[in-house]
């Protein structure tokens, strides 16, 4: 499969090049700077600009999917427009590039809690959340309501759970939709490696199509 991946020198997206690399897939990174990676064997480099539809477009066209893991980071003083701007540019780059498959990574915090109530709304998430970190979180949740309405695109929304860390790739993983995944009284969490086979996996089998889903480890 011929995957264009967007934010692969993130803290998720690294992990997904890697495993889409060691399962044989072809994939092309867009970067702004060349320099911070080299082509080789069933990876290309392309140089972009995520906040342009039109480069992105030029990018991924001729791709059999696309997965964005685009972050501004989260110190970026201008998180919430950076993201929103990023995340508009992206999907309207992969409409006008004719690839329909198309899977995005969000955040955890528009996932729910109780009937009515996502994370992102609660006290717990407010008083327990750095500062820094709330408006990527609004913006992703805005991503998520935007991309609910899109009937162009073959549309995977992946949320991972309330934490997400380094660790060992195990393979293994349970599967949850719009609730937050749950270790016994606390909130559960998964391997970034592992979220990286969980989305490879939606992709070579896809059942979540123009759905959301999320993952964590088994318990």
């Amino acid at each position: 499969m011929k995957v264009a991946l967007i934010g692969s020198t993130g803290f998720v997206g690294t992990h997904l090049k890697k495993e889409l690399l060691q399962r044989g897939h072809e994939v092309t990174v867009l970067l702004r700077n060349a320099a911070s990676a080299a082509s080789s064997e069933r990876l290309k480099v392309v140089v972009g600009d995520a906040y342009s539809w039109e480069s992105v477009a030029n990018a991924v066209r001729g791709h059999d999917a696309v997965v964005s893991a685009f972050n501004p980071g989260w110190n970026d003083p201008e998180l919430f427009e950076n993201f929103t701007r990023g995340n508009s540019a992206i999907v309207r780059g992969v409409e006008a590039s004719g690839v329909r498959r198309y899977l995005v990574i969000g955040g955890a915090a528009s996932l729910f809690v109780a009937p009515g109530l996502q994370l992102i709304d609660t006290d717990e998430f407010s008083s327990h959340v750095p500062a820094n970190i709330i408006p990527g979180a609004t913006a992703a949740r805005d991503a998520l309501n935007a991309i609910r309405g899109n009937t162009v695109l073959d549309w995977t929304f992946v949320s991972p759970p309330a934490f997400l860390e380094e660790g060992e790739r195990t393979g293994s993983y349970r599967l949850g939709s719009e609730n937050l995944l749950m270790d016994g009284d606390k909130p559960a969490g998964i391997s970034v490696a592992d979220l990286a086979v969980a989305v490879v996996d939606e992709l070579e089998n896809p059942k979540h199509v123009r759905a959301r889903f999320t993952v964590a480890r088994e318990l």
